[in-house]
């Protein structure tokens, strides 16, 4: 009975010891993506016994971050809650609910070097001092796909997409003459036609350089090249060459039906792409007005990253810590910028894919990263933080389609986002001072 008893003690001592510290990591991948989101944790996982991560699927962005929010709370946060770049602003103001990345790393010993991370992804989540708030995750900018099969019944070479808007639009011109429905369409039309268009002609959506240098940040993206371009966007539409499909990513079954050949998206939806299209398609750069001085300047990125939110205790950051070692290596970006197509968030995994020679079957996400690091980031250019940029977003899709519409013109559409958007930042302001 004694050794029986001394077992038994030793068995609960035991397992006291190997207990495995287990924690939620709440995420908005769905599909693919959340596959292989889930396939990361795995491999983490089975990396080691000490602790496990259980990725738990959140709905959409918003839908994540607001049940995040509501988790804290409640007393009950994750311990790994993803964000999407929008909401960095709203997670900075969060007083109490969040632990800083370089933070975290810092008190657990964790070897951790921000240099070794893209500047143009993590200017986004950090300071003015380059301190990292949260860690990139599923970072993407946006591209242009072309239709190569429809270049080629069009008579233009599939190998030599627009560089410029001027050759963008007679080149959309001449696929809608082939006989397509329209010539291009676009998904995120303020993300893409307004934030990444102005960094990419190097001209401020705001001021206080996009937010980043305080609250009390002025919207500015009704300039004259910004309305120009809304003018000619409307202008295509009437024309039938500009075919808009709907907010956020509602644009992409245009594309990859084979409709309409001119498509702007994220890079993050290549992995898709090529398992959808049933035909050949390329990836190339954004066009840029040839006439705007310094342009192009470098694109901006989307997507989302990863916040520790407080209220656990030290095993818990000791689990985030080295789960965010695991992310960064350069192996493990390697696999996840290839299976999805989401940018590589070390320069050592971009360097990686390059030597596995991943780039030469697949040429479309390595313009991805060109495009991102065509020049060093400047204040015009290093990303967007301000406060209710979902609300903002809405107000750009709401006069877009007015616009479209023939209800306002392009540069009353303009003003009119700029004025409701920045009353909205005041709003942000009251609350966050």
């Amino acid at each position: 009975m004694k050794k029986m008893y001394l077992f038994a003690v030793l068995a609960v001592l035991a397992s006291a010891v190997f207990a495995q510290t287990t924690i939620e990591f709440w995420h908005a991948m769905g599909g693919k993506n959340g596959e292989i989101t889930a396939q990361i944790c795995d491999m983490f996982n089975k990396s080691q016994n000490e602790y496990v991560v259980t990725p738990v699927y959140k709905g959409s962005y918003a839908d994540t971050m607001n049940a995040g929010i509501a988790a804290f709370r409640s007393g009950t946060p994750p311990a790994i809650l993803q964000v999407y770049e929008v909401g960095t602003a709203t997670m900075m103001s969060a007083k109490g609910a969040i632990k800083p990345v370089y933070q975290l790393m810092a008190d657990q010993k964790e070897p951790f070097n921000p240099k070794a991370y893209i500047p143009t992804i993590t200017s986004y989540y950090s300071t003015s001092k380059g301190e990292m708030l949260s860690m990139p995750f599923n970072s993407s900018t946006a591209v242009m796909y072309y239709n190569k099969d429809a270049f080629r019944k069009a008579g233009l070479d599939p190998e030599k997409p627009p560089k410029t808007w001027p050759e963008f639009f007679e080149v959309a011109r001449k696929l809608k003459a082939a006989g397509y429905e329209a010539g291009f369409t676009t998904n995120w039309v303020g993300w893409i036609q307004v934030e990444n268009f102005s960094a990419w002609h190097n001209v401020p959506m705001g001021t206080k350089a996009n937010g980043f240098d305080g609250l009390d940040t002025q919207l500015v993206f009704n300039s004259p090249l910004h309305v120009k371009h809304f003018e000619n966007l409307y202008q295509l539409a009437k024309e039938g060459v500009f075919k808009y499909g709907g907010r956020e990513n509602k644009a992409n079954s245009l594309f990859t039906s084979g409709t309409v050949p001119l498509h702007f998206e994220s890079i993050g939806g290549y992995g898709s792409m090529k398992a959808t299209c049933k035909f050949d398609f390329g990836v190339a750069m954004l066009p840029y007005y040839p006439d705007v001085k310094g342009a192009p300047q470098n694109t901006i990125i989307g997507g989302a990253s990863l916040w520790v939110m407080t209220q656990k205790d030290q095993k818990v950051y000791k689990a985030v810590a080295k789960f965010f070692s695991f992310l960064s290596k350069p192996e493990t970006q390697a696999f996840w910028h290839q299976q999805t197509g989401y940018l590589p968030i070390t320069t050592a995994a971009y360097e990686l894919t390059k030597k596995q020679g991943y780039y030469n079957e697949n040429p479309g996400p390595e313009v991805a990263i060109k495009q991102l690091l065509n020049k060093a980031p400047t204040t015009n250019s290093m990303g967007i933080r301000f406060g209710f940029m979902p609300q903002i977003r809405t107000i750009v899709d709401e006069q877009f389609e007015a616009i479209l519409d023939g209800k306002v013109s392009a540069k009353d559409g303009l003003d009119t986002m700029v004025r409701l958007g920045n009353e909205k930042l005041r709003e942000f302001e009251r609350i966050n001072k």
